[in-house]
């Protein structure tokens, strides 16, 4: 992926992540460590202090729903 990626790409964010940890629950997750490993994402590039607890659940409902599909 050579676009760049916000806190708003909910869906692009969601599958790095599923990408990145297949197994893990999203619910499990911290926002802490939701928002860590966010901007971890290669593609990802926008302000860390851009991010707030909406944003962090809409990533975190978006990659549910990729991790559900995963584990049908």
């Amino acid at each position: 992926m050579n676009r760049k990626i916000g806190w708003t790409d909910t869906e692009d964010i969601a599958l790095a992540l599923v990408e990145r940890f297949p197994d893990l629950d999203p619910l499990t997750v911290r926002f802490t460590d939701l928002h860590r490993w966010t901007l971890e994402i290669e593609s990802f590039d926008d302000d860390p202090k851009n991010s707030n607890e909406k944003k962090l659940e809409a990533i975190q409902m978006a990659w549910y729903e990729e991790w559900q599909e995963l584990h049908e």
